[in-house]
């Protein structure tokens, strides 16, 4: 099997993140990882399997050392042989190691240009917002270029249960945390602020049907807001995308429209932090 080239593009993660260890130990010369990092690399540039002896040749050393090298990567899923042609390729470990450096992105450098295309599309602010205990924390805010904020929601805390956002969030933690979370009083902000806890257990579920979460007025009167959620490499949701104006604006009729969108928004981020749907069940 050919080397695809997602997996070339992972090795090249990993290989850059490990050049700063590489290049830190240059001096003391651990020699033996300096050459399974060029043995990474040289999978990862040349496209195809490698036998020890072409490897060898490019290493400028001993078949046996080159051996000995390509036996401790496979058995840390590094590389695997091919058992017809002895040759070698990338290692599907890899993927579980680039996920982590992609896991660590900073999400909101990464999102920010497609919040921007969301706020013009929608004419509405747009927030990004993280988990943060039991707290929503938003970490980025963009407004449409029309609009005049007022109020800067950035590094502000909310509660879960009547934010889009927090909705968003709720709606996709695994079930014994969302019970805790819920487990206590669900405090009102405004006469139509959601403190049932089957009600709005009822509402999280429609939210990871619809792949979008709405308020109407529960945080504060006036304001109305949809989120989706975005994900990371590994699936697990680690933000949630919203877009909120006031209720004059941001009418329920518009929620399918504005939720769909969010939702497509959510997804793009998503996808540049790595994520990629399985199969047709998402």
């Amino acid at each position: 099997m050919v080397v695809k080239g997602a997996l070339a593009g992972h090795v090249r993660i990993v290989y850059c993140c490990a050049m700063s260890t590489r290049l830190a130990i240059r001096n003391g010369r651990v020699q033996s990882l300096d050459r399974a990092l060029e043995i990474l690399e040289l999978l990862a540039s040349n496209g195809q399997e490698m036998g020890a002896t072409e490897l060898a040749r490019r290493l400028e050393v001993h078949k046996s050392t080159t051996s000995r090298l390509l036996a401790t990567l496979e058995q840390h899923g590094l590389v695997e042989r091919n058992a017809g042609s002895e040759k070698y390729r990338l290692g599907y470990a890899l993927v579980r190691l680039a996920g982590a450096v992609v896991a660590e992105l900073d999400v909101a450098r990464v999102a920010r240009p497609l919040l921007q295309e969301l706020a013009e599309r929608t004419h509405e602010t747009v927030n990004l917002a993280i988990l943060q205990g039991d707290q929503v924390v938003n970490i980025d805010q963009i407004a449409a270029s029309h609009l005049v904020v007022n109020v800067n929601w950035v590094g502000k805390q909310t509660p879960l249960h009547s934010t889009s956002n927090g909705k968003a969030l709720l709606a996709f933690l695994p079930e014994a945390e969302r019970r805790r979370v819920l487990s206590g009083s669900l405090k009102r902000f405004t006469p139509r602020t959601i403190v049932d806890r089957a009600t709005l257990e009822k509402q999280l579920r429609r939210v990871v049907e619809d792949g979008y979460a709405f308020t109407l007025e529960e945080l504060e009167i006036g304001l109305n807001a949809v989120a989706a959620p975005v994900r990371g490499h590994d699936g697990r949701v680690v933000a949630a995308v919203s877009v909120a104006g006031p209720s004059y604006r941001v009418t329920p009729q518009r929620l399918s429209e504005l939720g769909e969108m969010t939702r497509e928004t959510g997804d793009a981020i998503s996808r540049r932090l790595g994520y990629r749907e399985r199969g047709g069940n998402g």
